[in-house]
């Protein structure tokens, strides 16, 4: 496979966003902060962290609050240095409520490809637990595990 820089072609997008969502799934804060540049700026929801640093602190907050997190992302569009994704996630709080976060991100990167912005959109649903269809051990999600697209998300 080719470098994974701008310009995107529809292989190299992809791949993308599947290495971002296995950096998200290894919930390692300091591992996901290293493909942003120094002074990447983020929206979060609420949130507007910028450079890694801060990127950093907000990604563990993230997790510390987030428990049993599963991500699945799958790529939108894309064009020259900029990918569109939509996504999924389930957790559950300290209480055990779960939840399924859906959204969507923007990304520009540099010529490296490193991530210098990052513009998502996020919306939580409290769901039951029998309505979880993440089921995969903490970590990766297993390549034979359905996307959003076959799940109907």
């Amino acid at each position: 496979m080719t470098a994974l820089v701008p310009p995107f072609t529809h292989e190299t997008a992809a791949a993308k966003v599947r290495m971002a969502e296995d950096g998200w799934n290894s919930r390692d804060p300091q591992r996901v902060a290293l493909v942003y540049t120094q002074d990447s700026r983020w929206r979060n929801r609420v949130e507007f962290p910028v450079g890694r640093a801060e990127i950093e602190a907000f990604l563990t907050r993230k997790w510390a609050k987030e428990l049993d997190y599963r991500l699945i992302k799958e790529l939108w569009a894309f064009a020259d240095n900029r990918i569109a994704v939509r996504f999924a996630y389930e957790w559950h709080d300290d209480s055990g409520q779960w939840f399924r976060s859906y959204g969507n991100e923007n990304w520009e990167f540099d010529a490296d490809g490193l991530m210098m912005r990052r513009f998502a959109s996020i919306n939580d649903m409290p769901i039951q637990e029998s309505e979880r269809k993440f089921h995969w051990p903490l970590g990766r999600r297993p390549d034979d595990h359905p996307g959003l697209s076959e799940l109907g998300l």
